[in-house]
């Protein structure tokens, strides 16, 4: 009877489904574990590719909807729908400064973190060049279908040698401006 109860509770517990929430819930209100979804369809008008030229620079960004995406913070792990955006940039001649589309080994990240349909934006957490500088928030804004108005918000870092090697590119190469206006390809 005892083996019953046990494998009944086990098959019960395997058979639960982490709790399926909207997007935009707070972070102090989401569980541990639990899933934010793209209830309201709101992510997938953002997704294509968009390009503009800031300071003779060519960027591109590439940006795709992600489901079901581990998000890890200091009070817990969640999962969530996400934007990713890839970049390529370019100097005016069209050598590629930065790459994080075709770079498989790319440690930089750019990916949604909330919505503001309020506003029509969206908001996303930028990990920085190398060495993490740079770091900080993009805010995209929905212009119309063909437009989204870029906004890059970077955050100071100390570096040192003991953080990052000399020789490390910290060029910072994505665009560093408010409104700059990115065509949809």
């Amino acid at each position: 009877m005892k083996t019953i109860i046990l494998f009944s509770f086990f098959i019960s517990f395997l058979s639960c489904k982490a709790q399926t929430l909207p997007l935009n819930t707070a972070l102090n209100d989401t569980p541990a574990n639990s899933f934010k979804k793209d209830l309201g369809n709101e992510l997938p008008s953002y997704a294509g590719v968009y390009k503009a030229i800031f300071n003779g620079k060519e960027i591109t960004l590439y940006i795709t909807k992600v489901e079901n995406v581990l998000q890890k913070s200091s009070r817990k792990n969640y999962y969530s729908d996400v934007l990713d955006i890839q970049y390529i940039v370019k100097n005016p001649t069209g050598v590629i400064l930065q790459d994080t589309k075709n770079n498989s080994n790319s440690q930089i990240k750019l990916y949604s973190i909330k919505t503001r349909p309020d506003i029509n934006s969206i908001i996303f957490f930028y990990s920085g060049t190398n060495c993490r500088v740079g770091w900080g928030e993009v805010v995209l804004k929905k212009i119309n279908s063909t437009q989204i108005s870029w906004e890059y918000r970077p955050n100071d870092i100390i570096l040192d040698d003991s953080k990052c090697p000399p020789s490390t590119d910290i060029n910072i190469y994505l665009p560093e401006t408010k409104d700059l206006i990115f065509t949809k390809q």
